[in-house]
């Protein structure tokens, strides 16, 4: 299953776009952008899955660098700062990973 198959290519291009510039990410906003916050939880999964690259059912930091290139392949690698922030946003337990809930 492809990104494109859950979520509209336009919106992938909006959000993706919305944070090109380096330090700009914001995971609220681009999830909002990209049009998760709208989607059942079942797709939400899917979403998570296609991220997991390593398929190991947690998305670790080495995987977060990447999220915006899970969406597109242009998309740009996060900086460390961001990826640590997104990290410590879904990582509800502390255990360095986000689960899928």
């Amino acid at each position: 299953m492809a990104m494109m198959d859950l979520l509209s290519a336009e919106e992938i291009k909006a959000a993706v776009g919305a944070f090109s510039a380096a330090e700009s990410f914001c995971h609220k906003k681009f999830f909002e952008i990209v049009g998760l916050k709208k989607k059942s939880p079942e797709d939400v999964k899917k979403v998570f899955h296609i991220l997991d690259k390593d398929r190991s059912g947690f998305i670790e930091e080495d995987e977060l660098k990447f999220v915006l290139q899970g969406f597109t392949p242009t998309g740009r690698v996060l900086s460390d700062k961001e990826t640590k922030t997104l990290l410590a946003a879904g990582d509800k337990d502390g255990d360095g990973k986000i689960g899928i809930d």
